[in-house]
């Protein structure tokens, strides 16, 4: 029903998840002359994890945050009041579908749930372990397969920008916008 709303363009639907990088990459399937061993050299130290919280909006938008370490409720606060006031701004109804991660739910966010409401913002929550349902995780992995893959990184810093870099070229290549989100110093410890 969502997603008829949606192309029929009643209202905007995104959808929300986050996942992670670190700077060893996986190896990825190649071929190698008889008698040679595959070889990929890595770094001295695995480094932090980088986190990614995204919101997709099919053929039109990507917006993304990064943060060293995990996606904490204040990020995912600071992301879900921006796409609030986007909505009150345009006066459409935005409806977020997103996984039932802990952040999600908790009781500061619950607390905003009303108020987001009247922003025309609303939430819908897949079914438990029903992650296949959110398209989001697609791009996490053609992102991670298609872009990162095989690459190794020296720092943190390094890996985020192959990131960013990864998620410009998806929205290049699918004809969608990319943004960016620079959480507050504050939200992001």
């Amino acid at each position: 029903m969502l997603t008829l709303s949606a192309a029929a363009g009643e209202i905007d639907l995104k959808y929300l998840d986050e996942s992670g990088f670190c700077m060893w990459s996986e190896p990825s399937y190649t071929y190698y002359q008889r008698g040679e061993q595959k070889h990929l050299e890595q770094t001295k130290r695995r480094g932090r994890r980088l986190s990614i919280i995204g919101l997709i909006q099919h053929e039109v938008s990507f917006v993304y945050g990064l943060v060293i370490g995990g996606v904490n409720r204040k990020s995912y606060i600071q992301m879900m009041e921006q796409e609030a006031q986007e909505a009150e701004k345009n006066g459409r109804i935005r409806v977020i579908v997103q996984d039932n991660g802990p952040i999600h739910r908790c009781k500061e966010v619950q607390q905003l749930w009303s108020k987001w409401e009247s922003q025309n913002l609303y939430i819908f929550f897949l079914p438990k372990y029903c992650s296949e349902m959110n398209p989001i995780e697609l791009e996490w992995q053609h992102l991670k397969k298609d872009e990162l893959s095989g690459q190794m990184f020296e720092d943190e810093l390094d890996l985020a920008y192959a990131v960013m870099n990864g998620v410009k070229a998806r929205g290049e290549k699918g004809q969608y916008s990319t943004e960016r989100i620079k959480f507050n110093e504050h939200t992001s410890s």
